[in-house]
């Protein structure tokens, strides 16, 4: 079988709501995750972030700090791909979630402890547990 490296980047967005941090969530095909993808051209992995972030939710965002990476192998068209995904911690600055792409049937808003009930990939539970640990003191 045929191997190949695959490499994304995306952001954990949060907010301060009434009753504490929020963070949002995209959905698609009955998956909740983070938004992320892949890079176009030679964009760096903050540029890519930044990029998909807003296309995916609808968010005007900017970067505070990297959080981690996750790593992991999957198949596809009869290729295994090793794919490494890049976190950035993100605060919305601007936009809306309605006006996410069409990629996504639904974008929100969740306090902290729903959003770990429902997050689809225990990997992203993982960096959004790690990326809340680090908005506690921006927030």
């Amino acid at each position: 079988m045929k191997r190949r490296l695959a490499f994304s980047s995306g952001g954990v967005v949060f907010r301060r709501g009434f009753g504490g941090l929020e963070v949002v969530l995209a959905h698609y095909d009955s998956v909740w995750g983070l938004p992320k993808g892949t890079p176009e051209g030679r964009e760096t992995k903050e540029q890519t972030a930044l990029r998909e972030v807003q296309e995916e939710t609808g968010l005007e965002v900017e970067i505070i700090e990297p959080i981690t990476e996750i790593k992991y192998w999957f198949v596809a068209d009869g290729t295994r791909i090793y794919k490494t995904v890049y976190f950035l911690l993100m605060r919305a600055t601007g936009g809306d979630t309605s006006l996410h792409d069409a990629e996504h049937e639904e974008v929100a808003w969740f306090p902290l402890e729903e959003a770990y009930k429902i997050l689809s990939y225990p990997n992203e539970l993982e960096v959004v547990h790690a990326a809340a640990a680090l908005a506690e003191k921006h927030f």
